[in-house]
């Protein structure tokens, strides 16, 4: 029996369950998914979870069931890529003949001092969990720092204003303006939300050390009563310990196939895979869509597709609270209403029609 092991039940790894599961997973090869938690979370939403807007149980989706499907939930500490072993943190071990590491991103906090210790995050379920109990525990008026002004970072100050009105909220970015990778016109769209919204943002600002319940900018204190980081990601701490080339930003550098050279077992899907494009879901089940061919023509004893077409990202939506929002779509800009309903539809369609 060939041995499959997923590492991470994220966009990427489900996307693979769902193209060989039910039916196009051969007899011979069993397959063997690690996680924290029993149930895939729905990252793009953790905003709205830390700001108080959806419940729980909104952002969990159930892992699929199959008589050649196994689980595993624990915390991987490390990948042994010439023993073919993955290594968790209760001291058991996991053998493969195939492995797909999926395990995300983390926080990157550009080696600023404090940052990582006083600051709250959202980039996993238990730190988005904690975010919210603190967001939505502080008394009225109080000051709530967000540290980073892309995606993430506009979502959660635009949710969190919208469900606590009575917190002033601020929000801090290096640039001249935010969304930078947006065109102009969506930055100013948003930007004018924010001041009709009384969220405050603050420019071209460095932040230069963290303490608790102060953040320093440019080296001038400024007193908060939370601070939230989404000012950049890395790769997951275990891909970043793998001896193997990688990229500027950490991810490792993949094969036209998406395996590690020298390893053509071994797949590195989403975060931590080094592609022409910023880390997405769109991107990760792109990815995985082409993992999966390259998997069914090595099981089948054929060479894989010497090489993939580039892949198609649809754009990027993002939302102002639960009425507006914003987004690229055939690099078309799009502002008001139907960006944000798009979203709710694209948020829908996964949960309820991806074939579990």
């Amino acid at each position: 029996m060939r041995h499959l092991v997923l590492l991470g039940g994220g966009y990427g790894n489900m996307r693979i369950l769902l193209r060989l599961l039910p039916n196009h997973l051969p007899e011979n090869v069993h397959i063997t998914l690690v996680d924290r938690v029993s149930y895939h979370c729905l990252k793009t939403e953790y905003y709205a979870l830390a700001a108080g807007t959806i419940s729980d149980h909104h952002i969990r989706v159930p892992f699929p069931e199959h008589p050649q499907l196994t689980y595993c939930f624990g915390e991987v500490v490390k990948v042994d890529l010439d023993n073919q072993t993955v290594f968790l943190q209760d001291d058991s071990t996991i053998s493969y003949d195939d492995l797909v590491i999926g395990l995300g991103c983390e926080d990157k906090y550009h080696g600023v001092p404090g940052a990582e210790e006083f600051t709250y995050s959202i980039q996993s379920i238990d730190k988005a969990r904690a975010t919210y109990q603190k967001l939505n525990n502080l008394p009225p008026r109080s000051v709530v720092g967000i540290v980073g002004a892309g995606l993430s970072g506009v979502e959660l100050a635009s949710e969190l204003s919208e469900s606590r009105p009575d917190l002033h909220v601020m929000l801090f970015d290096r640039g001249e303006r935010i969304l930078p990778m947006f065109p102009e016109r969506l930055s100013d769209y948003v930007e004018k939300w924010f001041e009709e919204h009384k969220v405050e943002i603050i420019r071209r600002s460095n932040i230069t050390k963290v303490e608790e319940n102060v953040l320093y900018n440019h080296d001038e204190p400024i007193a908060c009563d939370a601070i939230v980081w989404t000012a950049g990601i890395q790769p997951n701490r275990v891909v970043r310990e793998l001896d193997v080339a990688k990229d500027a930003q950490g991810r490792v550098i993949l094969t036209k196939q998406h395996h590690i050279p020298g390893y053509e077992n071994v797949y590195v899907v989403g975060d931590c895979a080094s592609l022409p494009h910023a880390p997405s879901a769109q991107l990760a089940e792109g990815q995985a869509e082409q993992i999966v061919q390259v998997l069914q023509k090595r099981w089948n004893g054929e060479d894989p597709p010497s090489e993939f077409p580039p892949i198609k990202l649809k754009g990027i939506l993002g939302s102002l609270g639960k009425k507006h929002g914003f987004g690229l779509v055939a690099d078309r800009p799009l502002t008001g209403r139907v960006p944000r309903l798009l979203k709710s539809g694209v948020l829908w369609m996964y949960k309820y029609h991806n074939g579990y």
